[in-house]
């Protein structure tokens, strides 16, 4: 964002208008929770911003468009929010935002922080025949994981990509009928027994109660 001149920042460099106010980067496969959170809470002081979700097939990207974005409103807010977990980036996601002197979510990615991190990591050396599927995934499952994964053009790819996995687990975020039923045939197709958990928005809900 382009300024005037700097008459119009405040002595901490911010702009008048930033005062009280809280920006979230968040992952766009995170949106629909976030508003919810937001009208149920009446959480006005925080604005969204969402990175595309498919960042997720390219790790690398989400450091660099993180911090491309905290440079580009850092003045015009009194906070930022990165609503990341590591998501694949190998820790440089963590270190970027240390360096930028802006917080992040605990968690190694969004399975995990909607469970609850402790909930998640009291059970998950029992689990790691899982796959995992959240309210986007399941809605997006063919645009995120059945066309990147060639599924759709090699069928015979599920056995050599899923051969090792037991079980699906839908973390429902909401109480649906219809993802529900959706999220079941997610894992008949991938050939995998079906389990739903109820997660509700679990560590997601904490960390911007906090703000």
């Amino acid at each position: 964002m382009t300024l005037p001149d700097d008459r119009t920042l405040t002595e901490e460099g911010l702009r008048p208008e930033a005062a009280g106010r809280v920006l979230l980067i968040a992952c766009g496969a995170l949106a629909r929770e976030i508003v919810d959170l937001k009208e149920a809470n009446g959480w006005t002081h925080l604005d969204l911003t969402c990175l595309p979700a498919k960042y997720h097939l390219w790790p690398d990207k989400i450091t660099v468009a993180v911090t491309e974005t905290v440079e580009r409103h850092r003045n015009d807010y009194a906070s930022i929010f990165v609503v990341y977990a590591d998501c694949g980036t190998g820790g440089q996601l963590f270190e970027k935002c240390k360096e930028l002197g802006v917080e992040m979510i605990e968690g190694p990615h969004c399975y995990s922080f909607f469970e609850g991190n402790a909930a998640f990591a009291s059970h998950i050396d029992s689990e790691f025949t899982a796959f995992y599927l959240t309210d986007f995934l399941v809605r997006q499952f063919d645009a995120f994981v059945w066309k990147p994964m060639g599924f759709d053009r090699h069928p015979e790819l599920i056995t050599m990509m899923f051969g090792n996995y037991e079980k699906l687990v839908y973390q429902a975020q909401t109480d649906d009928p219809a993802i529900d039923a959706k999220a079941e045939e997610c894992a008949r197709r991938l050939g995998l027994a079906y389990e739903r958990r109820f997660t509700g928005y679990g560590d997601l809900k904490t960390a911007l109660a906090r703000l």
